[in-house]
C-alpha cells in the first residue's frame, strides 16, 4: 500500500479508470444504503436517486473541494417508527424536512461564529476516539451482515465471507498498477463469484422486475407532534458529521474543516436529507463505508465519487440493474465491511499519532478512556424519543469533559498544563 500513487481531491482521473472506481464506490455504499428503506418498508429506487442526486449537490455545494459520498442516515430510524407507526410515512418525511431545515440553519450559525471551538470540544485527546468508534462500532454489523453472529454459522456464508475479506486486505498489499486502486471492487466480484458457487445467490427479483422503472416519488405531510419527535437527531448527525469531516481530513492529509468548510459540507449534507423528505426518500448521511474506500485505496477524487452517484442516479430507472444489485448477499457486503470500518478505527488512531497527544498528562488519559469506556459499553441514555449510544454518546461525553477541563484551565486548577 505504501506504493501507491494517490490520487487527489481535485485530480481528473481517465474515463478507463474512472467507470471501474466510481462503480467501487457505489458497490462499497450500495448494502447499508438500501438496508434503511427495506426497514422503513419503501422501494429502495427512490434512496438510490436520491443518493446519487444528494452526493452530486453536496460536491456542488463544497465547491468539489471535500469527497463525500452520501448514503441512508440510520440516526432516524428510531424516532422516525414512531412516527410511521402513529402517523404513516408521510409525517416521516415531514420530519426528514424539519431536520434537514434546522441543520441548514445550523450550517449558517456556524458559518458566522466559524469551527474553531472543535479544537476546545473535542481536543485531539477526545476526537481521536471518537473517530475511531465511528468505525469499531460498526464492526458488529459487519459480522452480522456476513452471518458470522448467527446462533448457527453458515459455511456458505462463512466462505463467501473470508473470500471477500481475503481479496480486500491482501489485495490491497499485493496489487500493482490499475488493480491497486480497486482492490474493493476485486473482492465484490469474487465473494460474488463464490457466493454463485456456493449457492446463496437469489436471482427471483431480477427475473420479476421490469427493464425500466421510475423511483417511487411521494410527497411529505407535516404534523408538529411528529416533527418534534424527530428533530432531536440533529444532535446525532452532527456529531456524526463533525466525525466524518475529521476522519476525511486525515486520510486526505487537507483540513476540510476550514477549506471548503464546516459550514459548507454540514449545509450539503442537511441540505440533501430536507430534499429527500420532499421527494419521499430517507434522510442522507456522509459514508463512513466510503471513507474506508478512500483509505484504502488512496484514491480521493471528487470525480470518482460523482461518477458514483451518477450510477446510483441511472440504477434507480432501471429496474433489472437496481434488482441484481440488490441481489450481492449479505456476507460479501459484511467481508467488505470489515476492512473498511477497521481502516476508519485506524484513522482514528492516526489522529492520536500525528497530533502527539501526551498521554503524559493525566487528562488526556481521562478523555480517551472515559470516551472509548463510553462508546463501546452499550450505555443508552434516551432523550424522549432520541436515544444516545456509541460514538454519539461518547461524542457529547467527551464534549462535556473538554469543556469542563478547558473552564479548569482558565481557573487554573490543573495540575498537568
Amino acid at each position: 500500500m505504501e506504493n501507491h500513487t494517490i490520487i487527489q481531491v481535485e485530480d481528473k482521473v481517465p474515463f478507463r479508470l474512472l467507470i471501474p472506481l466510481s462503480i467501487q464506490h457505489m458497490f462499497a455504499m450500495f448494502g447499508a444504503s438500501v438496508l434503511v428503506p427495506f426497514l422503513f418498508g419503501i422501494n429502495p429506487a427512490v434512496v438510490l436517486f436520491m443518493n446519487g442526486l444528494g452526493t452530486l449537490l453536496f460536491i456542488l455545494v463544497t465547491k468539489g473541494k471535500a469527497p463525500a459520498y452520501l448514503g441512508s442516515s440510520f440516526a432516524f430510524l428510531a424516532p422516525a417508527g414512531i412516527v410511521i407507526a402513529n402517523w404513516g410515512y408521510e409525517y416521516a418525511l415531514g420530519g426528514f424536512v424539519a431536520v434537514g431545515f434546522a441543520g441548514c440553519i445550523l450550517a449558517f450559525i456556524i458559518y458566522k461564529v466559524g469551527y474553531k471551538w472543535i479544537d476546545i470540544v473535542l481536543p485531539p485527546a477526545a476526537m481521536g476516539p471518537v473517530v475511531a468508534l465511528i468505525g469499531l462500532e460498526l464492526s458488529g454489523s459487519a459480522a452480522s451482515n456476513a452471518g458470522l453472529l448467527d446462533e448457527v454459522i453458515d459455511p456458505r456464508n462463512a466462505i463467501v465471507f473470508f473470500v471477500t475479506l481475503g481479496f480486500a486486505v491482501f489485495g490491497s498489499v499485493l496489487f500493482r498498477g490499475f488493480l491497486s486502486v480497486i482492490p474493493i471492487l476485486i473482492a465484490v466480484i469474487a465473494g460474488y463469484v463464490a457466493a454463485a458457487i456456493t449457492g446463496i445467490l437469489d436471482f427471483s427479483a431480477v427475473m420479476t422486475a421490469p427493464i425500466f422503472a421510475l423511483p417511487n416519488f411521494s410527497a411529505p405531510k407535516f404534523d408538529l407532534q411528529a416533527i418534534l419527535i424527530i428533530l432531536p437527531v440533529i444532535l446525532v448527525i452532527t456529531s456524526e458529521h463533525i466525525g466524518h469531516q475529521v476522519v476525511t481530513s486525515k486520510i486526505v492529509n487537507r483540513d476540510l474543516l476550514k477549506e471548503p468548510g464546516l459550514h459548507r459540507s454540514l449545509f450539503g449534507d442537511n441540505f440533501s436529507t430536507m430534499l429527500s423528505g420532499l421527494i419521499g426518500s430517507v434522510p442522507t448521511t456522509t459514508y463512513g463505508e466510503n471513507i474506508g474506500v478512500m483509505a484504502v485505496t488512496k484514491v480521493y477524487s471528487v470525480q470518482v465519487i460523482a461518477g458514483a452517484a451518477v450510477f446510483s442516479i441511472i440504477c434507480s430507472f432501471i429496474g433489472k440493474l437496481s434488482a441484481l444489485i440488490q441481489t450481492i448477499p449479505g456476507p460479501v457486503i459484511g467481508g467488505i465491511s470489515f476492512l473498511l470500518y477497521g481502516m476508519i478505527g485506524t484513522s482514528g488512531l492516526r489522529i492520536l499519532v500525528d497530533s502527539q497527544v501526551d498521554y503524559g498528562k493525566n487528562r488526556n488519559q481521562a478523555l480517551t478512556a472515559v470516551i472509548f469506556v463510553t462508546g463501546l459499553s452499550g450505555i443508552k441514555v434516551n432523550f424522549g424519543n432520541v436515544q444516545l449510544t456509541g460514538m454519539v454518546l461518547a461524542c457529547v461525553t467527551g464534549m462535556i469533559l473538554s469543556l469542563v477541563f478547558y473552564v479548569f484551565d482558565k481557573l487554573k486548577l490543573t495540575n498537568d498544563q
